[in-house]
Order: structure tokens, then C-alpha cells, then sequence
């Protein structure tokens, strides 16, 4: 395994390092997780829960690194910066609120287009009814379930420096077709922002009404609002 973590205190010339394994969706099993503990406690880990639905384990030695990660026999959240960096999803199978069980879409999603290199960082959110939690509107992707268990998609969204409301992309989809337009939006974005651009700011440069057209057109799909 190679050396994925990140320097983060320098103290006294002492130098501390954290990493993040991959947890789809936050969902883990007991097993893996008792195991998360296991390897932290031995190395004098400090354990994070993040806002990304993962367990950061920080206060670790650069050289432990290798044997860590071979301990834990567990993935990197992230390997490339510019990538997608989270799958974020809510309970919905579990939860009164749902009009949805979208947890199918988001591992869906997650398994296959996790790590794909795109312009900026990017975060997709999927949620199982219209209060969207994990602030899937604040993400550069959203999933929704409506209503009448169709989904709409969200783009733009983000918390970070300059935050920014996404805006609804369209409505009324299949399942199938939620996915498919997700595809089509990284791809799109993917060959054809700006290197460094967020998937807002690219949308802010060409227009929300000219960015639901491409898309939904490489779709074939229609604009329903």
C-alpha cells in the first residue's frame, strides 16, 4: 500500500500525520470498524468522525504509514485531490421520512465513479426525501427522492470558501434516469470546465440555462421544473 496521508501539526519539531480509509455512504460493519479501533489504539491514533461520513485517523508516525494502511486492508478516501471525494447519503432504507430508498443509487454512484479525476474537488449528495440531509444542497451534485418517489438533480452547490445554493437541474426521473444524468454531469464537467474550476463556478460562467441544456441534452432527457 502505498503512502496516503496528510501532514497535519508539526509541534516541536515532531511531526503528525492522518489518514482517511473509505467508508461508502458511511455505512461500515461492525467487523471493519471494531478493526478501525483496534489499529488506531495500537499506533496511539486519535479518532475523527468528518462531516464526510468517514473516520479520520490522525496523530499517527510517517513511517507507520505502510503497515497502517496494511493493517486496516482498506481503501484511501481520497488518492487525487481534484477527484470526487465523497458519495455522501442518508439513511433513507432506515428512515419514516423517506419517500425513497436511494442507499442503491448512492452505492451505485460511489462504486462506480469514486476517485474519478474531475477539474476540482467535487461531493455528491443523495438523499431519500426533500429535507436533504447531509446538505445535499451545498453539494456539487445533489440526488433527491420527490414527493411521488421520482428524483430531481441538483448542481452547483457548496459550502466552502465562497458557498453557494445549487440549483435544480430537473425533475420527474427515473431511477435510471437520475443516474444517467449524474454520469452525464461529471463527464460534462470533466471535459469541459477549467482545471481548478468548481462545478458552480463553471455553471455561473456558461449559465444555468445553457448548462441544463447541454446536459440534458447529452441525456436526452427533458427539462421539467
Amino acid at each position: 500500500m502505498s503512502v496516503y496521508g496528510n501532514l497535519q501539526k508539526i509541534k516541536n519539531g515532531k511531526r503528525t500525520y492522518a489518514i482517511t480509509p473509505h467508508i461508502p455512504g458511511g455505512f461500515i460493519l461492525p467487523d471493519n470498524l471494531i478493526k478501525i479501533g483496534e489499529v488506531a489504539k495500537k499506533y496511539k491514533g486519535v479518532l475523527k468522525i468528518t462531516s464526510g461520513q468517514r473516520i479520520l485517523i490522525t496523530n499517527l508516525k510517517q513511517e507507520d504509514l505502510p503497515a497502517i494502511w496494511d493493517e486496516l486492508g482498506m481503501e484511501p478516501a481520497v488518492k487525487v485531490q481534484n477527484s470526487l471525494k465523497n458519495v455522501e447519503m442518508c439513511p433513507s432504507n432506515y428512515c419514516k421520512r423517506s419517500k425513497y430508498p436511494t442507499i442503491g443509487i448512492g452505492m451505485k454512484i460511489s462504486r462506480k465513479f469514486h476517485g474519478m479525476e474531475l477539474p476540482c474537488r467535487t461531493k455528491i449528495g443523495v438523499a431519500g426525501c426533500k429535507n436533504a440531509c447531509t446538505s445535499v444542497y451545498s453539494k456539487d451534485i445533489g440526488v433527491i427522492a420527490d414527493l411521488d418517489s421520482t428524483f430531481y438533480i441538483t448542481a452547483g452547490g457548496s459550502a466552502g470558501y465562497h458557498p453557494r445554493s445549487s440549483d435544480i437541474v430537473t425533475k420527474g426521473l427515473s431511477e435510471e434516469e437520475a443516474f444517467n444524468l449524474v454520469k452525464t454531469i461529471l463527464y460534462h464537467y470533466k471535459n469541459t470546465a477549467k482545471l481548478g474550476e468548481k462545478l458552480g463556478d463553471f455553471i455561473d460562467r456558461i449559465s444555468i440555462d445553457t448548462f441544463r441544456e447541454e446536459v440534458l441534452n447529452i441525456a436526452n432527457l427533458e427539462l421539467k421544473l
